[in-house]
């Protein structure tokens, strides 16, 4: 059998390009645009790349366990553009400000500059004219210094001599306008000042003249200067920002006026009203020819239209028929109706008469008891009234007394007790001054007895002091090396003093410090006397009278210190 044939011999396979990198820079500062970056442009980079670094440690959306790490994560980071944000916009806010500083700086300088301009030309100005009238004023001084020299010098006028200058300058001066009458006359030669010439004599000599003349003498250029409409910074004047609104606003009405009118457009809510047809003319129908009434029914009419009327006027009648009687029985009943009135009336007043005289009477009367009684009561409400008024005084004038006796009382109180406090004042003062005396004579007896004890006590121990080191140093030059053990052995004795005597001298340490202090007396009041003793004793028994005495004083020592010590136990 045949073996398979090798596969062919083939390159190994090229591997897949790799994906081309994501860019993360912006468009203006990609490869191939321009400039290199800066450092803006390197900062912006760095954040698009951290912000690279942070999405790729964002947990996945589809990991819920972790949604709120996600959530924490991308607020943090919300926090912080928030913060970078801001941080740009104070820098920039800083730049503004800075440059804004600067702009204001500037204008402050120039307005300086423009200032001190102002005021050198101003300076400048003024010394000018300080100067001119400096000039003036001296120019008129010589002047008048000379007017009042030559015034002076010719006070007769007989040295005065011609001043031709003054003749001529003087108008009406024979020298400057000489008179006809005296045999001058200007213009008797005055052809001799007549210009004669060949080009003014013809019209050619004229043109030739003209064609000779330079261009600026026949035709003059005059030119206008343009106007500055910005100042020196730039701004615009208020005049020419006035004309440029001026132009603005003509050019829009000559815009405005060449426009052609604008077709008016349709109203949008216009609607015909058609108007109605008219009405057809109402038929109107001839009247009745009139009738004639027969003359029964006309009589008739006007009987019942008399009685209608006597009707309505019936009171009118019965008025007329009482004024104007025509009948004589009538008139007879009227007057005594009449009569009957006349005296009913008469009967009457003479009623109301009498009725008005009572009514007088007893008004009369009432008026003058009303009026006894209310001036009675007149003078009753002035005499209480009065009254009351003293008795308001009087118990005014009483209140102001008491007030009076009051503060007369108040002030003898307050000077009685100013009086005792005063006397106190002095009495204490008084008792200070004699306290401080006794107190400052006391200190000064007190501290001289003090100084003289202190001194004499230590003298004394100075002195006895003398004596035990002299009689401490015999003993010690005569004392040999047994006795010296001896002397050890009996102070280490001292100090270890049994179980017993220790209690017995606790006990003695807590009796009270009156039952001690007598025996601590009596202790050193003895020692005084032992040391006292030592002296004229002989050399032999010094060393043991000596220990002893230390040994009653190491005792003493111990009294004393427990006594001290007890109140704090």
């Amino acid at each position: 059998a045949s073996s398979p044939p090798d596969p062919p011999c083939l390159p190994p396979p090229r591997p897949p390009d790799p994906p081309p990198p994501v860019s993360i820079l912006p468009p203006a500062v990609a490869p191939g645009r321009g400039l290199p970056a800066g450092l803006a442009e390197v900062e912006m980079i760095e954040r698009a790349r951290e912000k690279r670094a942070w999405e790729a440690t964002l947990p996945p959306l589809s990991d819920l366990s972790q949604l709120e790490k996600r959530r924490k994560m991308m607020d943090e980071q919300e926090r912080k553009e928030w913060a970078f944000r801001e941080s740009e916009i104070d820098k920039l806010q800083a730049a503004r400000l800075h440059v804004l500083k600067l702009l204001l700086q500037k204008r402050e300088d120039t307005q300086k500059e423009m200032g001190d301009n102002r005021l050198d030309a101003r300076w400048t100005k003024l010394q000018a004219e300080k100067e001119r009238r400096v000039r003036q004023i001296r120019t008129d001084h010589v002047q008048v210094i000379r007017k009042l020299t030559l015034r002076k010098g010719d006070v007769e006028g007989k040295l005065a001599r011609r001043d031709v200058i003054h003749e001529y300058r003087d108008h009406s001066s024979q020298s400057h306008a000489p008179l006809s009458r005296v045999g001058f006359f200007p213009d008797r030669f005055s052809d001799n000042y007549l210009v004669k010439s060949q080009f003014l004599s013809s019209y050619q000599g004229l043109l030739d003249l003209e064609a000779n003349l330079p261009e600026f003498v026949t035709q003059p250029r005059v030119r206008v200067p343009s106007p500055k409409h910005s100042t020196k910074d730039g701004f615009l004047k208020r005049a020419a920002v006035l004309d440029r609104e001026l132009e603005q606003v003509h050019k829009a009405l000559v815009e405005q006026k060449s426009q052609s009118p604008a077709s008016k457009k349709p109203l949008r809510f216009l609607q015909r009203i058609e108007k109605p047809a008219p009405r057809p003319a109402t038929p109107k129908v001839d009247a009745p020819p009139e009738v004639r009434s027969p003359p029964c029914l006309s009589s008739c009419v006007l009987l019942w239209q008399m009685f209608e009327g006597k009707e309505q006027r019936l009171e009118l009648i019965q008025e007329l028929r009482t004024t104007h009687a025509l009948q004589e029985d009538r008139q007879l009943m009227k007057k005594e109706e009449k009569q009957l009135v006349i005296a009913l009336q008469r009967q009457r007043q003479l009623s109301e008469h009498k009725v008005s005289v009572e009514d007088e009477h007893l008004s009369s009367l009432e008026g003058q008891v009303l009026s006894d009684m209310f001036d009675f009561l007149s003078k009753e409400l002035v005499r209480l009234q009065e009254e009351r008024r003293i008795h308001a005084f009087a118990m005014l004038a009483e209140r102001h007394r008491r007030i009076c006796e009051a503060e007369e009382s108040g002030r003898r109180q307050v000077e009685e007790r100013r009086r005792r406090e005063e006397d106190e004042i002095f009495r204490q003062v008084v008792n200070v001054h004699q306290s401080t005396v006794d107190s400052y004579l006391e200190e000064i007896i007190l501290s001289a007895t003090e100084q003289t004890a202190d001194e004499q006590a230590r003298l004394e121990i100075q002195r006895k002091a003398k004596e035990i080191n002299d009689i401490a140093y015999e003993i010690e030059s005569s004392r040999s090396r047994l006795q010296s053990e001896e002397i050890v052995a009996q102070l280490v004795h001292s100090f270890l003093i049994p179980e017993v005597q220790k209690t017995q001298v606790r006990e003695r340490g807590e009796c009270r410090a009156y039952h001690v202090q007598p025996r601590a007396y009596h202790a050193a009041m003895s020692a005084n006397r032992t040391v006292k003793n030592i002296a004229v004793l002989d050399w032999k028994n010094k060393e043991i009278i000596l220990f002893l005495l230390l040994h009653e004083t190491w005792y003493i020592f111990d009294i004393i210190g427990k006594v001290m010590l007890w109140p704090f136990q």
